[in-house]
């Protein structure tokens, strides 16, 4: 009966943690900025797993939605349990060419991927604090540990997301739990499209052959760990969870990451 707040949860990690969520019974928001008939679609199956939707379409770099999204899941509910700040973007070049990135390409990721992160604690962390208790879980990236990942701008954007999460964690407890998890690869079409399928195919190869752990992640992955620390880590706050089959493990698996 919990009710949780997924952003960017039309497709990808945002989908299937919705599902998972729904599937132990949970209420959860599903939410996306752009396509309502996807966010309907995730919607429904989270219904069919056993669990309630609410749709609610909004972009997290916009304060006013920030604060409509949450206050839709308390309209319908009343309550608000937990907070996924999934919803991300990037602008992939090569982290070598300095000129193909501008000012305007790092304020549309950190408004996406670090503003809107914020935006969406303040606006849901009064809800949490009225109930007593309450978990926030960011989707980060190994990119703002390692340096590594689809541009400049997204790398600084995670470091800033994870540097955020800590100081978060400091003054949002006792009632509010604030991770972040930090997947490395995650197979799908956002990072095929991004990468190219050549270069994707070649890094997938590289890491599921260099890693301890032999693998890459799916989304499924990704979302077995968010659920975790919403429902089953006590007492962890302000931590960052690097998901990565070991890839950190293996500097030398890293330069795959960055095409100069």
């Amino acid at each position: 009966g919990a009710v949780v707040v997924v952003t960017g949860s039309t497709r990808g990690v945002g989908a299937a943690t919705a599902r998972l969520l729904a599937e132990r019974g949970a209420r959860v928001v599903v939410n996306g900025s752009r396509s309502i008939d996807q966010a309907a679609a995730v919607a429904d199956e989270c219904r069919a797993a056993g669990g309630e939707a609410l749709v609610v379409q909004g972009n997290v770099s916009e304060d006013a939605d920030c604060r409509r999204i949450a206050g839709e899941a308390v309209d319908c509910w009343g309550r608000i349990d937990g907070l996924v700040n999934n919803a991300g973007t990037t602008v992939f070049r090569a982290h070598g060419d300095l000129e193909g990135l501008d000012a305007a390409d790092f304020q549309r990721v950190y408004a996406v991927n670090t503003v809107g992160p914020f935006q969406m604690i303040r606006a849901c962390a009064p809800h949490m604090k009225a109930r007593g208790r309450g978990a926030v879980v960011n989707v980060s990236s190994v990119a703002g540990s390692y340096g590594v990942g689809s541009s400049l701008a997204y790398v600084g954007s995670k470091a800033a997301l994870n540097m955020l999460t800590v100081s978060l964690a400091r003054v949002l407890g006792p009632e509010i739990a604030v991770n972040a998890v930090n997947p490395g690869f995650i197979e799908g079409d956002w990072l095929r499209d991004g990468m190219g399928e050549e270069n994707y195919d070649a890094v997938k190869e590289t890491l599921e052959k260099t890693t301890p752990l032999r693998a890459v992640n799916r989304p499924d992955d990704i979302a077995r760990n968010i659920v975790w620390l919403l429902e089953g880590a006590p007492n962890i706050t302000g931590h960052l969870f690097h998901v990565d089959a070991g890839m950190g493990l293996i500097r030398g698996a890293l330069p795959a990451m960055v095409k100069r």
